[in-house]
């Protein structure tokens, strides 16, 4: 019995070196304590609002990351360091030079088609409003799949050809080529 009243003193006791209540300070721009700020995305804006507002607690930490021997401990490197948490670092895609429109005919089932229409993206061509006005125009259900496509169900590859050129006019009918018949 007194091992346990000895373990729990022992627990609640304050410790040594410690002055209570802590202080503890708080990042302005992703609002965590201070020493957290390096896991996150942001963490260049995070040591520039530190190094503006708290030059103390910036030099207590990001000054002491240097190794004796005067190099850096490798975790300021840019080139590849991962970060915890978060989406990490978003790729920007770059802008593709308009290739062509395609259009497939694909089957669904034995007797059901629906057609496939790519490309209009590398036109600026809002993919929303096309799809809106694929549904509006053929009476049938029309959804954007993947990034650069409009699946219309049915088949209506044959008013297509005509459609495109006439509400997009810098899309000329030679840039709109016919893949066929394809399976899913």
């Amino acid at each position: 019995m007194a091992s346990t009243e000895e373990a729990e003193a022992g627990a609640k006791a304050p410790k040594k070196n410690v002055s209570y209540p802590l202080r503890i300070l708080y990042c302005g721009e992703c609002t965590l304590p201070v020493e957290y700020c390096e896991y996150m995305p942001n963490n260049d804006k995070c040591k520039a609002w530190l190094e503006k507002n708290l030059p103390s607690e910036f030099g207590k930490i990001y000054l002491s990351e240097k190794s004796p021997e005067g190099g850096d401990t490798g975790e300021t490197d840019k080139k590849g360091r991962q970060k915890r948490g978060g989406r990490g670092n978003i790729k920007i895609k770059k802008k593709a030079e308009p290739q062509g429109v395609t259009i497939a005919r694909v089957q669904r089932n034995k007797k059901k088609y629906v057609t496939r229409i790519r490309g209009l993206a590398t036109y600026d061509i809002d993919l929303e409003q096309a799809r809106k006005f694929f549904a509006n125009r053929f009476a049938c259900g029309a959804s954007r799949t993947e990034e650069d496509e409009i699946v219309i169900q049915g088949d209506v590859t044959d008013d297509i050809f005509d459609v495109i050129p006439e509400k997009w006019p810098e899309i000329d009918e030679e840039n709109i080529d016919d893949l066929g018949d394809q399976k899913r």
